[in-house]
């Protein structure tokens, strides 16, 4: 399973990004569709997430201001980050679990993106 994020770049203080990460590959079921951030110098942290049944987990620092959404028959996760400020500057990851087709039989899988940059100006 592959995983294609877009989007990103630079942005003022109070603006708006939206992201996408699609999944594709011999895709069963996805269970969990998120993303996770790391600023320079710290850990990487969950930003936000969506289980296959809508419901959705967002990190205090975004409430808010993100909102997590999926399109299903695109495989594909949109956070629609709003009021972004300075410190949400990081490279972004997208990460996918699920269940997928091997040939001869269904088995998990865990993939993450290449990670975006996303650089908020103050």
């Amino acid at each position: 399973v592959q995983l294609q994020a877009c989007g990103g770049g630079v942005v003022q203080a109070g603006g708006s990004l939206r992201l996408s990460c699609a999944a594709s590959g011999s895709i069963v079921r996805i269970s969990v569709m998120g993303w996770d951030r790391q600023a320079p110098g710290k850990e990487r942290e969950l930003v936000a997430s969506i289980i296959s049944g809508g419901t959705t987990n967002y990190a205090d620092s975004v409430k808010g201001r993100f909102t997590i959404s999926t399109d299903n028959a695109k495989n594909t996760v949109y956070p629609q980050m709003n009021s972004l400020k300075p410190e949400d500057t990081a490279v972004y990851y997208c990460n996918v679990n699920g269940k997928y087709d091997t040939g001869t039989s269904f088995a998990t899988f865990g993939s993450w993106g290449q990670g975006t940059q996303i650089t908020v100006s103050s």
